[in-house]
């Protein structure tokens, strides 16, 4: 006879809890999937901890990109994601077991100084980016021809991303680091939307604006670490800033871009790793390819139909004036 709650100690971990609640809905939902290879994301256990990590990604990615547009810090994400590949390059190179950890630990003190350098006016958060994203890739490229094997299929794995050997281990430090984000989020969100539109009035307000600015840096830089098994730390950009960057072309109020967010990002991550199951291409460049698509096409709809306008109201108006 089973002893009750034996499948307790087959946990180990929040990775192997994610794949216990939703492995039977996936396996539901596998079955009106299209396609001839896609539907393994929903039917094995190796690729059920792919698609929910990727899921988890992009919604998270998704909330804190749009208050990166609404602060220009787009480039911060690619900064911080160069800043992790440095430390995955030492960790890989001396043999670490864990090297997005040694990644998160770079990109969480680049994140510090990189706001210090902004806040204190040392420097601009731009120069700051720039500095930090070239010293430490060349301090992990030159780590890794001194010390280690030079560009192996591990590195070319954080660089593009390698959604489908994401391991339990990974997938509970996303878990962990995205419930983190999102709880931090919902008790935070007044204030960071306060210090985005004017700091000088959220500081008179009584807002601590300086802690709030560290923990949305430190922040960033964990979501960032965690982006890079997705799409890699050449293509963060591809779901930390184009999906905001589209929802800002339908929106008009903060709240639809923050729902538009959700809705490119989400579908730019499902069709990415649909078209790339299908056509057997890289996971993180094809979810870079779908998101830039719906941009360009959402950007040429807007554009068509914003002159299309236009050019109605100018041909009134000198109807109006021949009149």
């Amino acid at each position: 006879m089973m002893e009750p709650f034996s499948w307790y100690r087959d946990i180990d971990g929040l990775g192997d809890l994610l794949i216990l609640v939703l492995s039977p809905m996936l396996e539901y939902l596998g079955q009106y999937m299209p396609g001839d290879v896609f539907p393994i994301y929903f039917e094995w256990e190796m690729f059920q901890r792919a698609l929910i990590a990727a899921l988890l990604i992009s919604i998270v990615a998704g909330l804190f990109g749009t208050f990166l547009m609404l602060r220009n810090l787009a480039l911060i994400g690619d900064g911080l994601a160069h800043v992790s590949f440095g430390g995955m390059a030492v960790g890989v190179a001396f043999g670490s077991v864990a090297p997005l950890w040694l990644a998160l630990l770079f990109s969480v003190i680049a994140a510090i100084l990189i706001y210090e350098f902004q806040n204190r006016e040392i420097l601009t958060g731009d120069t700051s980016i720039a500095i930090f994203l070239t010293g430490t890739l060349a301090f992990g490229l030159v780590i890794l021809r001194l010390y280690g094997e030079g560009i192996t299929t591990d590195i070319e794995a954080y660089l593009f991303g390698s959604l489908n050997m994401i391991d339990s281990d990974s997938l509970s430090m996303i878990g962990w680091l995205s419930i983190f984000s999102l709880t931090s989020i919902a008790i935070l969100h007044r204030g960071l939307l306060a210090m985005t539109i004017d700091s000088v009035a959220a500081r008179m307000q009584g807002i601590p604006v300086n802690l709030i600015g560290l923990w949305f840096s430190i922040t960033v830089a964990a979501i960032v670490v965690s982006m890079v098994k997705l799409v890699g730390a050449l293509l963060v950009s591809a779901l930390l800033v184009t999906p905001a960057a589209t929802a800002q072309i339908v929106s008009r109020s903060f709240r639809g871009c923050m729902l538009w967010t959700q809705v490119f990002g989400f579908s730019a991550t499902f069709l990415g790793i649909y078209f790339a199951a299908e056509l057997n291409t890289g996971t993180g460049s094809m979810i870079a390819v779908v998101a830039a698509s719906q941009f360009a096409i959402i950007g040429l709809i807007k554009a068509t139909v914003v002159g299309f306008i236009n050019q109605k109201k100018l041909i009134e108006t000198r109807e109006a004036l021949v009149q």
